[in-house]
């Protein structure tokens, strides 16, 4: 297979896409649609972004195409253009977008929906956790374009309710997050389903070998439009890290939130239940907070960034799906609740603080089995992150009071508290002592520390031990191959002990073992879809002869046992059991 090839950058773009397809810097240059026009411009684009510029001219001729870019490049618009141009009315869906993640599924809807508001186009997310009937009954009313996650769009197919035979275009989104998630078996046979002649865009920020040949596979002579990763001016950053047990982070980011000087924040977390359950638990320890999630429509999500930016709100806790889009300047602290998984997703988080000539701080929460994924951003950014110790509570203490003084001193120097004046003046003619009134009326002021408890964290030593970590790296991807923690190559090997886990993990037992053919990639791919948990976060998996073991987070057991009655190997379904 022959892969031509153009590179660009936001500097420069290359001056011709296989010497046939003209570059172009504005989007009435595109000759789009007047209803897609006018969608545009009623959204405020003006001009594309490098991946559109290269990808839709291309996807117009109706050729394959592959597009290497990072997250936050604009790739949405970039096949959905092209798609929303070829609309036509017809019986069955004639475009097929897929996601690895809810998020990102109800995202690409929202936004295809935006962009084809004018066209009148009927777009349909699908995913897991929610009920089937909605979406079956909205695919037998007609619906244009689909866009899902790999494992329910299977489900719909396997039932029969879904038509893909007239099909006319497929993107594969995030195919490398896809593959880490264990779904591309499943993608395959999505494909399988339609038409040859379809057209097939694929969307990749990194291109191991198991996604290259899934493009020889399933696509014809694919041109590629590759954008450079944009060089990211982290000195106007501090970066630090805190090493803490996984189950003390909340702890430990109240502990910070008490002596940072905090204007907003930015605190990035896995999933979108983590992003509700933090932000919640932040607001109950006093720190205005709310999460932003793809469950949140546009409107709900303009809400909260209207009380973010106008300082109502201190804290927004996102997803990395949810920030993308983010228009939000100002913010001075960005916090990794947990390390990603991808060093270069870490560069994005941290690039959204220090902007416009400002400092800012990027501080991660730093659990002891993430140390390599700290080495890898090190490596990336070459740059140190400073290990920092938690502020002690007789730190905490001391600050508190200081700033009762400092504050004390403030209103001294203003002296606007002339009716103050008279209650101290009545309180020395009732006979109390000036000094006391001063000390009573400091430990009024200082009530509300005693709603605040210091939280309490414990000391990470320096030989914790803890098992060897997985590799879903770049090593292993250049291999083809995603390494295997060390729990899942002594299958058969080495006994474990059922109660043996790492700190911080829970192990739990599954009703399917070697005899049922069950294998760790459907253990990982089956909880990281229906309990939306991220692959790399599960635990050791031991596969004996009628029943299999698996350990998860601490703080995902009770979602991961919630969705039991969704795993499935093929058709038939496991069930996931306390141990």
């Amino acid at each position: 297979m022959y892969w031509k090839v153009s590179l660009l950058s936001d500097s420069q773009l290359a001056n011709d896409i296989n010497k046939r397809i003209k570059m172009t810097t504005d989007f009435s240059s595109l000759n789009l649609r007047d209803e897609i026009m006018q969608a545009i411009t009623e959204l405020g684009y003006a001009e594309p972004t490098p991946i559109q510029t290269g990808m839709i001219p291309i996807m117009l001729t109706g050729a394959d195409v592959i597009g290497q870019a990072q997250t936050g490049t604009g790739k949405t618009a970039a096949f959905a253009l092209p798609i929303l141009q070829n609309f036509k009315q017809q019986q069955f869906p004639q475009a097929l977008v897929l996601a690895p993640t809810r998020e990102l599924a109800l995202q690409v809807a929202d936004s295809m929906i935006e962009y084809g508001k004018h066209l009148r186009v009927r777009v349909l997310a699908v995913y897991g956790g929610q009920p089937y009937s909605p979406q079956i009954n909205s695919l037998k009313r007609g619906v244009d374009i689909v866009v899902g996650t790999p494992g329910r769009l299977n489900d719909l197919l396997e039932r029969g309710v879904l038509n893909l035979s007239q099909i006319k275009t497929v993107v594969l989104d995030e195919a490398d997050e896809m593959l880490n998630m264990g779904f591309i078996e499943e993608v395959e046979k999505i494909l399988a389903t339609t038409p040859s002649e379809r057209q097939t865009a694929l969307f990749s920020a990194t291109m191991p070998v198991r996604i290259r040949k899934l493009a020889d596979g399933f696509m014809r002579d694919p041109q590629a439009v590759t954008v450079k990763r944009s060089t990211l001016t982290l000195s106007t950053t501090e970066q630090r890290y805190y090493l803490v047990h996984e189950n003390d982070k909340t702890n430990a980011l109240t502990r910070l939130f008490e002596i940072e000087p905090i204007h907003s924040a930015l605190i990035f977390a896995r999933t979108r239940a983590e992003t509700s359950t933090l932000a919640n638990e932040l607001v109950v320890r006093g720190i205005p907070a709310e999460a932003i999630h793809g469950d949140l429509d546009q409107n709900a999500r303009e809400r909260v960034l209207g009380r973010f930016r106008a300082n109502q709100l201190k804290v927004l806790v996102a997803t990395d799906v949810a920030a993308r889009g983010l228009d939000i300047d100002d913010i001075s602290h960005v916090f990794n609740y947990h390390l990603p998984d991808d060093a270069e997703v870490y560069i994005h988080r941290i690039g959204r603080t220090g902007r416009a000539g400002k400092t800012g701080i990027a501080i991660t929460l730093l659990s002891p089995r993430e140390k390599r994924r700290m080495r890898e951003v090190e490596a990336l950014t070459k740059q140190v992150v400073t290990k920092m110790e938690l502020p002690t509570t007789t730190e905490i203490i001391r600050y508190r009071e200081s700033h009762t003084i400092e504050n004390l001193k403030i209103w001294l120097g203003r002296g606007r508290f002339k009716r103050e004046l008279e209650m101290v003046q009545e309180l020395i003619e009732a006979g109390f002592d000036v000094t006391n009134i001063a000390a009573a009326a400091i430990k009024i002021a200082r009530a509300d520390e005693k709603q605040r408890p210091i939280a309490e964290v414990a000391e990470v030593k320096a030989d914790f031990s803890r098992k060897p970590e997985r590799d879903f790296g770049r090593g292993a991807q250049k291999s083809g191959k995603r390494s295997e923690p060390a729990g899942r190559r002594e299958f058969g090997k080495k006994p474990l002990r059922r109660d043996s886990h790492e700190a911080g993990m829970v192990r739990l037992k599954i009703n399917k073992g070697k005899v049922h053919n069950i294998r760790p990639n459907d253990i990982v791919g089956q909880i990281a879809f229906h309990a939306n948990i991220p692959g790399f976060t599960i635990g050791k998996i031991r596969i004996e002869d009628n029943h299999s073991f698996v350990d998860v987070p601490e703080e995902s057991v009770e979602v991961v046992l919630k969705h039991s009655g969704n795993y499935k190997i093929g058709k038939e379904k496991f069930s996931v059991v306390k141990g």
